[in-house]
């Protein structure tokens, strides 16, 4: 039995490296640490031997003994006994016991394994926390966006979110971050129907996008933008051609709304 998945997955904890990280000290994909520590693919030779030479242990000893049960009093050579998850969610305790709110970051890159796991422990440990010191106490996480469909929000900024639990909290016109089954995580204005409970509009603040529906049942998370972090001097950009757009589609729908009223 080889214990080479569980063995990288456990020298990366304890070392305190993401996924991404381990992936750029052994020069390879993040997809393929994942597969290795989910135990879906076996490391190449080369691969093998990048990771025991960057963490100076022998290749028998990570293909064959499990490193997680060696140096139960701290010796293995890997850092306390404690385990990087241990200390993590110790920290977090530590933060969570003052008044501060603690606020879980979910950059881009890691957006796309999110939906897989919001609901599992693991993965939101992994994920970099911060405080504000003007939140009020409640449950929040914060969301890397990018795009020009909410304009003038630029793309790279950071949307904090408080957690609603119940549809029935949507305020129309207000914005959300939206996490569901069929788009994923998007940043958008909600629109609930009062005639249909089954449906919801997300809306784009740049009129150059179309307005669509989301089925509320595929709808697994609503965080409301409380707050918004982008770099300072950070502006949207508008070309000529995208401001002939917005005065086209604007146009569009005051027509439409005249020959409603009429």
């Amino acid at each position: 039995m080889s214990y080479a998945g569980k063995n990288l997955k456990y020298i990366r904890k304890q070392r305190e490296w993401t996924q991404e990280e381990m992936a750029n000290q052994l020069q390879i994909k993040r997809s393929l640490v994942g597969a290795y520590e989910e135990e879906r693919a076996e490391p190449r030779l080369e691969v093998q031997e990048a990771i025991c030479a960057l963490l100076n242990i022998s290749l028998e000893d990570f293909l064959f003994k499990d490193l997680s049960t060696l140096g139960a009093d701290g010796e293995d050579g890997f850092g306390a006994s404690s385990s990087y998850l241990e200390r993590r969610r110790t920290l977090k305790s530590d933060r969570s016991s003052s008044s501060m709110s603690i606020v879980s970051f979910v950059p881009v890159k890691a957006a796309a394994g999110y939906l897989a796991g919001y609901a599992d422990p693991e993965f939101l440990d992994e994920l970099n926390t911060f405080t504000l010191p003007m939140l009020a106490p409640g449950d929040y996480r914060a969301f890397e966006i990018i795009g020009d469909s909410m304009l003038p929000t630029p793309s790279g900024s950071v949307i904090v979110g408080e957690k609603v639990d119940n549809m029935k909290e949507v305020k129309n016109s207000n914005t959300y971050i939206v996490v569901s089954n069929s788009d994923g995580v998007v940043y958008k204005r909600v629109i609930t129907n009062d005639d249909s409970k089954e449906k919801i509009t997300l809306l784009s603040d740049n009129p150059l996008y179309e307005p669509y529906q989301v089925n509320t049942q595929d709808v697994v998370e609503l965080w409301k933008a409380v707050y918004i972090i982008n770099k300072a001097g950070s502006q949207p950009m508008w070309n000529v051609d995208q401001l002939a757009g917005v005065v086209n589609s604007l146009q569009d729908q005051i027509t439409s709304l005249k020959r409603k009223l009429n």
